[in-house]
């Protein structure tokens, strides 16, 4: 029963990661006015769908392995997970409803290492400073390596793109912005294809542990269906949408114009697929996030609204210990309620 309830609430955060993130893919292609918000969110939902079906299961055998809860009682396994996703969950409604772009992964990230630390302690999660040491990544240094390498690349690599879109464009007409418009139905869709292929997998690898940790399965491998299953609750989160953080994406860091759009689309595409091949789990919000940091600081950097980027920045990092703080919360409730330790 505890299983099923935590496959359930899974797929929860996975719709929520949906309904929270779609604002970072549809942001640009709304605020350049390259597509209505119904056509955005159709190519959007079509592409994301496909996503964590052809994108491989790299990401997930990351997210899978970042906590060690071998030994630990498999009924105790199931709640910390449990309580993990509880605490992501709360903090990606609280962030969606005061309209803050803040980070799924983050969340997910904090949300188990809270839950873990305080249900079993800190020797259950895998740090990856030991294998650091022997210049490999993995564990939670990747994860974290990952998430505050990849804003960097998208900002970098927006900053470079849009330098080279304004050269390539420097002769153009006015009449260039209706190309530049409907080239955004590739990028949009790329954008939504890496979204989907990497997003998802970190659902992915927590419900394959799931049914590791419940006897299910014999060895950790993601199933077909579990694919399925996560990507048509991405896909439904994605159709509701998160229309509060379309607002601060798309018009409240700089004034996107076509060539911003298809600059951050490209842009965070690239980097988000990149990672996803690697197996390395980041945040679409801080790629898309800094993609238009850096186009806009190429092109105009006293535009750039830096008070606004400075508050997203705040909540980055917030994100991990607050959601932690949540899925701790989450535990005591859960042990309050049982009576004793679940």
């Amino acid at each position: 029963m505890l299983a099923l309830a935590t496959v359930v609430v899974i797929l929860l955060f996975d719709y929520t990661n949906g309904f929270h993130d779609a604002a970072n893919i549809v942001a640009t292609v709304i605020a350049s006015r390259a597509m209505t918000p119904v056509q955005a969110v159709i190519v959007v939902a079509g592409f994301e769908f496909l996503g964590p079906l052809l994108g491989g299961t790299a990401v997930a055998n990351t997210i899978g392995s970042f906590v060690a809860l071998d030994g630990v009682l498999p009924t105790l396994s199931l709640s910390i997970l449990l309580c993990g996703l509880i605490g992501a969950i709360v903090w990606n409604l609280g962030t969606w409803y005061l309209g803050i772009p803040s980070s799924s992964s983050h969340a997910l990230v904090g949300g188990l290492i809270g839950a873990v630390g305080v249900a079993v302690g800190a020797e259950h999660i895998v740090w990856g400073l030991r294998e650091l040491a022997d210049g490999h990544l993995t564990g939670i240094i990747k994860v974290l390596a990952a998430l505050i390498l990849s804003p960097l690349i998208g900002f970098w690599a927006g900053f470079a793109l849009h330098r080279l879109l304004a050269l390539l464009l420097r002769a153009a007409s006015p009449a260039a912005n209706a190309r530049l418009r409907l080239a955004q139905f590739l990028t949009a869709a790329g954008l939504a294809f890496s979204h989907g292929a990497n997003d998802a997998q970190k659902s992915m690898g927590i419900l394959t542990l799931v049914l590791l940790l419940g006897g299910f399965i014999p060895h950790f491998e993601v199933p077909f269906w579990v694919m399925l299953a996560c990507a048509v609750s991405m896909t439904l989160g994605i159709l509701s949408g998160g229309w509060r953080i379309v607002r601060t994406l798309g018009f409240a860091i700089y004034r996107v114009r076509p060539i911003h759009a298809l600059g951050s689309q490209l842009t965070a595409g690239l980097v988000i697929m990149a990672a996803s091949l690697g197996g390395a789990p980041v945040s679409t919000t801080h790629v898309v996030a800094t993609s238009i940091m850096g186009i806009g600081a190429s092109e105009r950097p006293r535009a750039v609204r830096w008070a606004k980027a400075r508050d997203i920045a705040t909540t980055w990092l917030v994100t991990i210990p607050g959601a932690a703080l949540v899925a701790i919360q989450a535990y005591a409730l859960l042990h309050l309620f049982l009576g004793e330790p679940p």
